[in-house]
């Protein structure tokens, strides 16, 4: 049986990353919901950064069941700065899916 890797940013290394960049207090005036924050990550950044966002999301979702209050208390513990509702939380699990299903993704100069 293969044990599941405890729930630390040394495991979650992407996760770590994106929910410092992107859930952190001032999300609301940046991006405005969670959701919207993760859809502007997944217009940003690039495949190779996508990719393993989404998959350790799936993880913490599988880890916590999906339950919000264990869901968010993982969340706090890899850096995110809010706290997810029960109804954004299967936006933000929508969002990264479509992240995965992206095949590739073609960032456009606006300059």
């Amino acid at each position: 049986m293969n044990p599941k890797p405890e729930i630390t940013a040394a495991n979650f290394p992407a996760l770590h990353t994106f929910l410092r960049g992107y859930f952190h207090e001032d999300v609301a005036d940046e991006y405005g919901t969670p959701p919207e924050a993760a859809d502007q990550f997944c217009e940003d950044a690039e495949t190779d950064e996508r990719i393993p966002v989404a998959r350790e999301w799936q993880q913490l979702l599988e880890r916590t069941q999906s339950q919000p209050a264990a869901l968010n208390a993982a969340l706090k513990k890899l850096g995110s700065a809010i706290r997810l509702n029960e109804e954004e939380i299967p936006q933000v699990t929508a969002i990264f899916a479509r992240c995965l299903a992206v095949k590739s993704h073609r960032r456009v100069a606006s300059e």
